[in-house]
Protein backbone atom coordinates (compact mmCIF):
# COMPACT_ATOMS: atom_id res chain seq x y z
CA UNK A 1 0.00 0.00 0.00
CA UNK A 2 1.14 3.55 -1.07
CA UNK A 3 1.99 6.35 1.88
CA UNK A 4 -0.84 9.39 2.00
CA UNK A 5 2.80 11.38 1.51
CA UNK A 6 3.92 9.76 -1.94
CA UNK A 7 0.84 9.79 -3.54
CA UNK A 8 0.49 13.63 -2.30
CA UNK A 9 4.45 14.28 -4.07
CA UNK A 10 3.23 12.50 -6.89
CA UNK A 11 -0.45 14.43 -7.13
CA UNK A 12 1.91 17.71 -6.46
CA UNK A 13 4.07 17.30 -9.35
CA UNK A 14 1.57 16.20 -11.91
CA UNK A 15 -0.54 19.06 -11.28
CA UNK A 16 2.18 21.44 -11.04
CA UNK A 17 3.58 20.13 -14.29
CA UNK A 18 0.08 20.74 -15.65
CA UNK A 19 -0.54 23.85 -14.68
CA UNK A 20 3.13 24.96 -16.04
CA UNK A 21 1.52 23.94 -19.46
CA UNK A 22 -1.04 25.86 -18.88
CA UNK A 23 0.67 28.83 -18.60
CA UNK A 24 3.30 28.06 -21.09
CA UNK A 25 0.43 27.08 -23.92
CA UNK A 26 -1.47 30.34 -22.63
CA UNK A 27 1.59 32.17 -23.51
CA UNK A 28 1.74 31.12 -27.49
CA UNK A 29 -1.98 31.66 -27.89
CA UNK A 30 -3.13 27.88 -27.68
CA UNK A 31 -5.98 28.66 -25.43
CA UNK A 32 -7.38 25.28 -26.30
CA UNK A 33 -4.91 23.06 -24.74
CA UNK A 34 -3.94 25.19 -22.00
CA UNK A 35 -8.18 24.25 -21.11
CA UNK A 36 -7.30 20.61 -21.84
CA UNK A 37 -4.51 20.76 -19.23
CA UNK A 38 -6.05 23.09 -16.87
CA UNK A 39 -8.83 20.43 -16.83
CA UNK A 40 -6.55 17.21 -16.47
CA UNK A 41 -4.99 19.41 -13.46
CA UNK A 42 -8.16 19.28 -11.95
CA UNK A 43 -9.18 15.79 -12.85
CA UNK A 44 -5.98 14.79 -11.15
CA UNK A 45 -6.63 16.85 -7.74
CA UNK A 46 -10.27 14.93 -7.47
CA UNK A 47 -9.02 11.83 -8.45
CA UNK A 48 -6.23 11.65 -5.72
CA UNK A 49 -9.00 13.23 -3.07
CA UNK A 50 -11.22 10.19 -4.53
CA UNK A 51 -8.46 7.55 -3.83
CA UNK A 52 -7.91 9.07 -0.73
CA UNK A 53 -11.18 8.16 0.65
CA UNK A 54 -11.38 5.00 -0.93
CA UNK A 55 -8.24 4.12 1.00
CA UNK A 56 -9.64 5.21 3.70
CA UNK A 57 -12.84 3.31 3.27
CA UNK A 58 -10.85 0.15 3.01
CA UNK A 59 -8.82 1.12 6.09
CA UNK A 60 -11.80 1.16 7.92
CA UNK A 61 -13.05 -2.13 6.60
CA UNK A 62 -9.66 -3.97 7.85
CA UNK A 63 -9.91 -2.59 11.03
CA UNK A 64 -14.11 -3.79 11.10
CA UNK A 65 -13.17 -7.23 9.33
CA UNK A 66 -10.32 -7.54 12.07
CA UNK A 67 -12.67 -7.10 15.09
CA UNK A 68 -14.78 -9.43 13.76
CA UNK A 69 -12.47 -12.18 13.30
CA UNK A 70 -11.02 -11.64 16.61
CA UNK A 71 -14.62 -12.17 17.96
CA UNK A 72 -15.15 -15.58 16.26
CA UNK A 73 -11.89 -16.57 17.66
CA UNK A 74 -12.85 -15.88 20.99
CA UNK A 75 -15.88 -17.50 20.93
CA UNK A 76 -14.09 -20.31 19.19
CA UNK A 77 -11.95 -20.41 22.14
CA UNK A 78 -14.31 -20.55 24.87
CA UNK A 79 -15.12 -23.97 26.18
CA UNK A 80 -18.79 -25.36 25.74
CA UNK A 81 -21.41 -24.84 28.38
CA UNK A 82 -22.36 -28.13 29.81
CA UNK A 83 -25.97 -29.28 30.70
CA UNK A 84 -27.00 -30.87 33.87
Amino acid sequence: MTSWAFTRGVTIFAVGFLLLNVVLLAMIGHFFWAGVCAAAAGLAVAGWFRYRRAMAELAEARKEMKREVESLRALLHTPPHRRD
